[in-house]
């Protein structure tokens, strides 16, 4: 099974470059779509003509902003929205797509904000959020991707020091938060499979970032302990255009 998440930054923007033809060329069994910046019926009309696929939105109350879609070629066993707090789900940030052996998690984790405004708030949603996730753990392996707006580590972002603390996505209380899901039994399965390599998969819009290749990596797909043995591949797919984000995804046997 191949399983691709992306933060497209507008389901309706990334669909006038190419998006048909990038689906076609991820070949993938489910694709998890973060910030779609739509409500359901304009995501499906946008969708329309794509056959193969089952179509799950989770949309904010918000127009216009955040929203998760789970795009998969088998049809779930049942789709769950939110995470059952009202602080948490007005914004459309998660959905998840129970299969047989597995759940899958689409996540779009909220950013810390401009002078780390929302610090606070995102402190309060990574306990919360991780909570859920070991509750969906408890009864069965789970596979969690998205944006999770955190690079973990120094060689997760070019210019470590220069944003250390300063910067949303690369604090101490957020690279904590990340660390917490590790703790829990999930597992980093770009960085299992390539301890090493130097990958982003963010890119800002300033300064010609990406054509310098001057990134973050805060994308990522987890996986519960019990599955990480049959993840065949983990990658990261920068040569995808449409966002200021590329794909990221797994092939795994299961």
């Amino acid at each position: 099974m191949k399983i691709i998440s992306w933060n497209v930054n507008g389901i309706r923007a990334v669909q006038n470059k190419g998006f048909n033809d990038t689906l076609a060329h991820l070949n993938a069994d489910c694709i998890l779509l973060q910030e779609t910046k739509a409500q359901s019926e304009q995501i499906d009309a946008t969708l329309a003509h794509i056959d193969h696929y089952h179509i799950h939105n989770n949309c904010a109350e918000r127009k216009g902003y955040s929203g998760v879609t789970i795009m998969s070629r088998q049809q779930p066993l049942q789709i769950v929205p939110d995470i059952g707090i009202d602080e948490h789900d007005k914004e459309g940030r998660v959905i998840v797509a129970e299969f047989e052996k597995f759940y899958l998690l689409n996540v779009y984790v909220p950013n810390s904000g401009e002078e780390l405004a929302r610090l606070d708030y995102r402190k309060t949603w990574d306990a919360e959020f991780l909570a859920y996730c070991r509750q969906l753990q408890s009864k069965k392996p789970l596979i969690a991707c998205g944006d999770f707006n955190v690079a973990h580590q120094p060689i997760d972002i070019a210019r470590p020091k220069a944003n250390y603390n300063k910067s949303a996505g690369y604090t101490q209380v957020e690279i904590d938060g990340f660390s917490n899901f590790l703790s829990a039994g999930l597992v980093d399965t770009f960085r299992h499979h390539h301890s090493d390599t130097v990958a982003y998969s963010w890119w800002s819009f300033r300064a010609n970032a990406r054509a310098n290749n001057i990134g973050w990596r805060i994308d990522y797909v987890l996986v519960s302990q019990a599955l990480i043995g049959h993840v065949k591949q983990a990658f990261i797919m920068p040569e995808i255009h449409g966002s200021d984000h590329c794909p990221v995804g797994i092939e795994i046997d299961i």
